[in-house]
């Protein structure tokens, strides 16, 4: 099939009619039906049983469409690394992803930073997770992301800006006195008790996953969350302890909480993800520095 087969094949595939069709895509209803004959010859099969002005898709066409929609998906794809690449050089504009734990208070608190030295910068900031982070940059649809990755995702340039240990954050009168009056509670002394737990996938939830096999420590997950700061939530409201990175506990509420380091230490790598072979800007590199010097405040 070629291109415009495929275009028009999808169109009535969508809309259900020729004349539907040939709105969609802005061409004459004789020019849609011409394709989509000129197409099925060429396959050797019919695509569509016609029926009083409505098409129904043969058996072969429903066999075709998925792949079609996953070439259109591409196409887009492509499209909007396309529009990346033509915004890439504009050098008063600023693209940022970033895990939401980053976002709470060592981003705002590094802009801030960042905005005196910059004043004219135009600042895009998107809170996503790791996944669709890295999607986004291997698009090319942000200058820099910021996330916790003890493994350095594929295609993409990184460098580990600080680490972040694992903390816990336990509601205030759950964990015992003495491990408060510490400041640190070993992972052997969490087994039974009540967990606000990360989702195994997430970066910080596999590095626990491992240490707890390791110790043979089974934690008690009452609530499993998708991010930290609703880890911190739940610790709030009295439902369990929060495993977090230490990032999200700049947020946590100490006339509710007690946060105590953990033991044996979790860290946890804060990373720069940039497109590779991207050239840095000033920018770029001006707010990993101002980032970095929140890190390690």
């Amino acid at each position: 099939m070629r291109l415009r087969h495929i275009e028009v094949f999808n169109a009535v595939m969508l809309t259900g009619s020729v004349s539907a069709a040939a709105r969609l895509i802005n061409v004459t209803q004789p020019a849609v039906s011409r394709t989509l004959q000129h197409a099925e010859l060429q396959l050797g099969f019919a695509l569509f049983r016609r029926d009083k002005g409505r098409l129904t898709p043969t058996a072969e066409a429903q066999a075709l469409y998925p792949h079609i929609e996953r070439l259109f998906a591409q196409m887009d794809e492509v499209q909007r690394l396309a529009a990346s690449l033509r915004a890439g050089g504009d050098a008063t504009v600023l693209r940022i992803l970033a895990v939401m734990a980053l976002t709470h208070e060592v981003l705002p608190r590094a802009l801030v930073a960042f905005r005196r030295r910059h004043p004219s910068v135009t600042i895009h900031v998107e809170g996503l997770h790791t996944p669709q982070i890295v999607s986004a940059l291997l698009l090319r649809e942000a200058d820099v992301g910021l996330a916790f990755n003890p493994v350095p995702p594929p295609g993409l340039a990184h460098e580990t800006l600080a680490t972040s240990p694992i903390v816990c954050i336990a509601p205030r009168g759950l964990l015992p006195r003495a491990a408060v009056a510490q400041g640190a509670v070993d992972l052997a002394a969490l087994d039974g008790v009540p967990v606000a737990a990360l989702d195994a996938r997430d970066p910080v939830g596999t590095s626990l996953s491992q240490a707890c096999r390791d110790a043979g420590v089974s934690l008690n997950a009452v609530i499993t969350v998708q991010t930290y700061h609703a880890a911190l939530a739940m610790a709030h409201h009295g439902l369990g302890v929060a495993l977090v990175d230490a990032c999200t506990s700049r947020s946590a509420d100490r006339s509710r909480v007690d946060v105590l380091a953990l033991r044996p230490q979790l860290p946890v790598p804060v990373r720069a993800l940039r497109p590779l072979h991207a050239t840095e800007s000033v920018a770029v590199r001006s707010l990993l520095q101002c980032v970095q010097q929140v890190l390690e405040d």
